[in-house]
C-alpha cells in the first residue's frame, strides 16, 4: 500500500538544517550544538520497551527527541525504562500513542499485526503521528489499519543483535537499517536513521521476507555453527575451543565478506572427498544432527564452489558420493 501522505512538518528531513530546522537564533557558529536546541524535535512514545524499543528511545533522544511515554509491562522493562529512558512516563500502549509524534512499535513480530489493528479498534487517534515498526519481516503493509485510520507508517529495521547491555546503544553506530515506507515518507524514514546514527538501506515491501530470511540465516546459525564447533572440539579434548576458532573463524568471516566465494578453503574447496567421508562417518558416531548439518552445508558449499570453477566436476562427483545418505 501507498498511500498519498505528507511528512508532518515537525518530521526530520524538513528545512536546510540538520533535523529539519536552522541553526537556533543568536547561536555561535563554533559552539557546539546541542540536539534539544534544534526545532522540529518529536514526542516519542515507545510501546514495547524491550532491547530494541529502549535502545532506538535513548539513540533517538540523543538526536534530540523526546521520549514521553512507554509502556512496559514486565519489571525488567520498567527497569529498562528508568535506565535508558529518563523522564519517560510508564502508561498503556493507548495512552502512549496519544502523547507521541511518533510512535515506535517494538513488540516481537507476532504480535504486531493484533497490535495495529488493536490500536485502531480501541479508538486510539493516530492521523498524522509517525509510526514505526522494527521488524525485519515486515514492511508496512502490517500497519495497514492504522495507515487507514490516518497514520503515517514506517518500517526501520536495525540489522544489529541487541543483549540489553549499555553498549546496545552504541552498536547503532554505522549499522544498516533496512527501510520500508511510502515513497514520500522515505525522506523521513531515512533521516531518522541518519539520527539514530545509521545507515538506511531501501528494501522493497515484496522483498522484506528475503531480506530477513537472508539475515537471520545469516546470523542466527552462525551462533548454532560456532557453539556446535565449541562443543565437538570439547569433546576432542579441547580445553579452551573459543581461544582456538576465534582466529580461524575471524579470517574465514573477513574472507567471505572481502572475498565472497573466492575465500572458500578447506577439504570441500579442495574436493578432499577422502576427509570428508572421514567427516561424516566421525560425526555419526557423535551426534546425528551435527552429520545432518555438516552434510547439508558440505553439499550447498560444493554446489557453489563448483558454481564458480574453484571445484572440478569429478571433484564434485566424489564429493557428492562421500555425502550421500
Amino acid at each position: 500500500m501507498d498511500p498519498q501522505v505528507t511528512p508532518p512538518s515537525g518530521a526530520p528531513g524538513n528545512g536546510p538544517g540538520p533535523g529539519g530546522g536552522t541553526a537556533p537564533h543568536g547561536a555561535r557558529k563554533n559552539e557546539p550544538e546541542n540536539p534539544a536546541d534544534r526545532p522540529a524535535r518529536l514526542a516519542v512514545g515507545v510501546v514495547g520497551a524491550g532491547r530494541v524499543g529502549t535502545a532506538l528511545g535513548a539513540a533517538l533522544s540523543r538526536a534530540g527527541h523526546r521520549v514521553v511515554a512507554a509502556a512496559a509491562v514486565s519489571e525488567r522493562s520498567r527497569a529498562r525504562v528508568e535506565d535508558r529512558l529518563p523522564g519517560a512516563d510508564t502508561a498503556p500502549p493507548p495512552d502512549v500513542v496519544a502523547v507521541a509524534d511518533l510512535v515506535l512499535l517494538t513488540v516481537p513480530d507476532d504480535e504486531l499485526p493484533e497490535l495495529a489493528a488493536g490500536l485502531v479498534s480501541a479508538g486510539v487517534p493516530v492521523t498524522g503521528k509517525l509510526v514505526m515498526h522494527t521488524s525485519g519481516r515486515y514492511g508496512t503493509a502490517v500497519l495497514d489499519p492504522l495507515t487507514r485510520a490516518g497514520a503515517l507508517p514506517l518500517a526501520l529495521h536495525p540489522v544489529m543483535t541487541f543483549t540489553g547491555r549499555p553498549d546496545d546503544v552504541n552498536r547503532l553506530t554505522g549499522i544498516s537499517f533496512g527501510v520500508t515506507s511510502p515513497e514520500p515518507l522515505r525522506p523521513v524514514a531515512e533521516a531518522l536513521v541518519l539520527e539514530m546514527g545509521g545507515e538506511p538501506v531501501w528494501i522493497t515491501e515484496e522483498a522484506r521476507p528475503l531480506y530477513h530470511a537472508a539475515l537471520a540465516g545469516g546470523a542466527n546459525h552462525l551462533v548454532t555453527l560456532v557453539i556446535e564447533s565449541m562443543d565437538l572440539l570439547g569433546r576432542a579434548g579441547v580445553a579452551e575451543p573459543g581461544r582456538m576458532l576465534g582466529p580461524l573463524l575471524g579470517a574465514a568471516l573477513d574472507n567471505g565478506l572481502r572475498l565472497g566465494i573466492d575465500g572458500l578453503t578447506g577439504p570441500v574447496a579442495r574436493g578432499d572427498a577422502g576427509t570428508v567421508a572421514g567427516h561424516v562417518a566421525e560425526l555419526a558416531k557423535v551426534s546425528p544432527e551435527s552429520r545432518r548439518a555438516y552434510v547439508a552445508l558440505a553439499r550447498l558449499t560444493a554446489d557453489r564452489a563448483l558454481g564458480a570453477g574453484l571445484l572440478k566436476p569429478e571433484d564434485a562427483e566424489r564429493l557428492l558420493e562421500a555425502l550421500a545418505d
